[in-house]
């Protein structure tokens, strides 16, 4: 988008004012939950509340769209529930955090043409869309908008300022049958490889960057911590050259998973992926404490493992298929399963029967076995 001052600042104050009802909303609960009669406080109940607040302070929360705020309360019960999802499958349960003003940074209208209007302006050559409260922004559109608009969203990144569409389509035409199926394998040397012997070279962004991004965050360490309303004119844009680079190797990442995916979907009928959890492969290793010496602690891989987060998140997307266990150290050729088999990140060689290929290959290869199994023991 390419608001006018007037409108940066009022899209400003949006953000700012759904920051606060999410967090009055959060209190509420919180409060709610640690009353001795252990009330709980839902959705419905919130959004009962939307009108009285709305005639409380017409200034802020009575300035925006009523369906807005609905969306805002609907993104907290979704953290909300969660939450008790976490704990009760026993995970590490993260109760929803309260949410500071520049952390809150997307707004979603749940109706076009509910507090929203997208290409607002049809009559006029440039594309616009109006927000209730902000009026008529103009619209960068670097491409044209396929189906019927459903739902908008402001997004604020840095200084910029963009809108988010979800549009409904009509079913597309199927793509022509290529007789092919193929298996992937996320790699840490390679972005990926294929079950045929392919590899697609990972172009390690993060690494490009790491030069500048490090000099950036050493210009802002220099400044003590403050919130943004109080920072210096130097110290907001040493924090704004950390967001932009950070924002850059996003994008790139994003760029480079997509146009990979859609050349793997052009190409085969058929594609095996791992289910791959790349949040638990990028935790950090727990500390190893030195029984001998109280105060101190043993190795405990964690250099190595910063270098491997760095890969993974390289590497891209999270994709969800075949389950992954073993799939680099059970040889295509015998079925023999081993950690010995792979003796390095690159190379597999089966100690039972001498099969030796690249280690991702192989894996790709068993991801596509597990597919296909899973396919034809699940017949669409």
């Amino acid at each position: 988008m390419r608001p006018t001052v007037r409108q940066a600042q009022a899209l400003g104050e949006m953000l700012r004012d759904h920051c606060s009802l999410y967090n009055g909303a959060l209190q509420e609960r919180r409060d709610a939950y640690r009353h001795v009669s252990k009330t709980s406080v839902r959705y419905g109940m919130q959004s009962a509340q939307l009108k009285g607040i709305s005639a409380f302070d017409p200034e802020r929360q009575g300035r925006w769209s009523f369906s807005s705020q609905q969306a805002t309360l609907r993104r907290l019960d979704k953290a909300m529930q969660a939450f008790f999802r976490r704990v009760k499958s026993g995970d590490s349960p993260g109760y929803p955090r309260f949410r500071g003003a520049t952390w809150f940074d997307t707004v979603e209208f749940p109706k076009d043409g509910d507090g929203c209007r997208w290409d607002s302006t049809p009559h006029d050559p440039v594309t616009r869309v109006r927000f209730q409260g902000v009026g008529h922004v103009r619209v960068h559109q670097h491409r044209a908008v396929a189906g019927r608009v459903k739902t908008v969203s402001v997004k604020r990144e840095g200084r910029k300022w963009f809108v988010v569409l979800s549009a409904e389509q009509d079913q597309p035409e199927p793509l022509p049958a290529t007789g092919s199926v193929v298996g992937i394998d996320l790699g840490i040397a390679n972005f990926l490889a294929d079950s045929n012997g392919g590899f697609v070279p990972n172009p390690r962004h993060g690494r490009q960057a790491a030069q500048k991004l490090a000099a950036a965050q050493q210009a802002l360490s220099r400044f003590p911590r403050r919130k943004a309303k109080d920072r210096t004119a130097s110290h907001q844009r040493a924090v704004e050259k950390v967001a932009r680079l950070h924002g850059k190797v996003r994008r790139q990442r994003l760029d480079h998973a997509h146009k990979t995916a859609l050349g793997l979907v052009r190409a085969h009928d058929f594609i095996a992926h791992e289910d791959l959890k790349i949040r638990n492969m990028s935790r950090a290793p727990a500390p190893k404490p030195d029984p001998g010496r109280p105060g101190t602690f043993l190795p405990n891989g964690a250099a190595a493992k910063a270098g491997l987060n760095t890969s993974i998140n390289d590497a891209g997307r999270e994709v969800i298929a075949v389950n992954p266990r073993n799939t680099s150290r059970t040889c295509p050729a015998c079925g023999h399963t081993a950690k010995e088999n792979r003796p390095t990140q690159e190379k597999f060689h089966c100690v039972a029967c001498g099969h030796h290929a690249h280690a991702d290959t192989v894996a790709a290869t068993n991801v596509l076995r597990a597919g296909l199994a899973r396919r034809n023991a699940n017949p669409a």
